[in-house]
């Protein structure tokens, strides 16, 4: 699943006329450049979220088989937040675990070396994150990688990067259609010990902002891309 359903009030405003997965970085918006590196990795079958502008997005990218990939469309009235619109897409997503990805991500992370939960539980984990380097906008960071789990607290955190593998059992008590935040169902499964995480040390960026926006778009034309430009 590609969460594309926000309305990236940060970008505005630029996104009060273009929906912010489909602004683009070296002329390639936000979201192909995601697909493109799902279907690389061998995940072409894709659930896309939308609201703000979603017509935009439907459009943009129609069937998705121009990019070798099958998309189908989550829609929502108003953005529901990450796990309401997770929960409410689960229809479209089946039964076995699934990876999600924010959409305004600039990355090189492998989605072929994301684990397949439903094969290698041997307890049942619920979620396993993908963390990156605290980037100069978020110097506190999120949670603990501590031998292959992640914890809520603890020394030397890390950033969440906006790509995870999640059990459909995570969000058993989203009801689907309201809204809901992801932050406190992924605390609950560390509590339990239900979340296993990894570093990525390669490129990262949360193009959040249109300075950073602007500074990824001119990495990219330039050949290179920072790990995270300045807030």
């Amino acid at each position: 699943m590609i969460l594309a359903a926000g309305r990236g009030e940060r970008m505005r405003p630029l996104t009060d006329t273009v929906p912010k997965p489909l602004l683009t970085v070296a002329g390639e918006p936000l979201i192909l450049r995601i697909i493109r590196g799902l279907a690389r990795a061998g995940v072409t079958e894709l659930v896309v979220n939308i609201s703000h502008l979603g017509a935009q997005i439907e459009r943009a990218l129609g069937t998705g088989a121009a990019y070798g990939a099958g998309i189908s469309y989550s829609h929502e009235a108003v953005a529901l937040e990450t796990a309401g619109g997770i929960a409410t897409a689960l229809p479209l997503l089946g039964g076995e675990p699934f990876i999600v990805v924010n959409a305004d991500i600039c990355t090189d992370f492998d989605f072929a070396s994301l684990p397949d939960l439903a094969a290698a539980d041997t307890g049942r984990m619920l979620a396993h994150l993908v963390l990156v380097d605290n980037p100069p906008h978020h110097p506190d960071g999120d949670f603990v990688l501590a031998g292959g789990k992640v914890r809520e607290a603890g020394a030397h955190r890390l950033t969440f990067a906006g790509i995870g593998v999640y059990d459909p059992a995570l969000f058993a008590d989203v009801v689907p259609g309201t809204k809901h935040q992801l932050a406190p169902l992924l605390r609950a499964a560390m509590a339990r010990d239900a979340v296993t995480g990894v570093h990525h040390r390669g490129l990262w960026t949360d193009v959040g902002t249109p300075a950073r926006l602007a500074e990824v778009d001119a990495a990219l034309r330039a050949g290179s891309v920072p790990k995270e430009p300045a807030a």
